[in-house]
């Protein structure tokens, strides 16, 4: 696959930009721009990258961009993505960070943060349906799903340990099943 180093950090950028609520939110736009737009991966590997990711270190939309700039041409390709995916918060947060005091009192942004919490709700929840319609295809990926959708419910165990024992349950069924 090839890549242009400004389309690649045009994209992540705008991803960065136009995507609030952190990476569940992020996932509709990234599978528009690298899978739709750019054919940079298919919805099979963003989906590979985002499990990776979810077990990985740091903040998803920066994994995510790493993998896939990765994928796409090594070193140089997965620094460009995430630079990409970072600039624009580092933008936002230094701008905010200068005039938040003189505005957070006022009803205008606070009405306005409001609002785009219940856009960031709807986008998540469009990432999970789209997540949950890949995903959960079989009874075993019912299973796990059910089962980490409980404990996570209604327990206090760190996500990272239900996404290392969905991992190892994943594999030690698909393995066994040659599936």
């Amino acid at each position: 696959m090839e890549y242009k180093a400004f389309d690649l950090y045009k994209a992540w950028f705008r991803i960065g930009l136009f995507t609030f609520g952190g990476g569940y939110a992020m996932i509709p736009m990234i599978q528009k721009e690298v899978v739709e737009r750019y054919h940079w991966a298919t919805n099979e590997d963003v989906l590979n990258y985002y499990a990776i990711s979810q077990a990985t270190p740091g903040a998803l939309a920066v994994n995510l961009s790493t993998f896939i700039g990765n994928k796409l041409g090594g070193f140089k390709a997965a620094l460009i993505s995430t630079l990409g995916v970072i600039s624009p918060s580092i933008i936002i947060i230094s701008i905010i960070a200068t005039f938040l005091s003189n505005f957070s009192s006022m009803p205008v942004v606070q009405h306005a943060l409001a609002g785009i919490q219940i856009a960031v709700c709807v986008l998540m929840f469009s990432a999970v349906t789209n997540l949950f319609k890949t995903s959960v295809v079989d009874i075993p990926s019912i299973i796990i799903c059910l089962i980490a959708f409980i404990l996570a419910y209604f327990t206090n165990i760190p996500t990272i340990l239900l996404v290392a024992g969905a991992g190892v349950f994943g594999y030690v069924f698909y393995t066994l099943t040659d599936k």
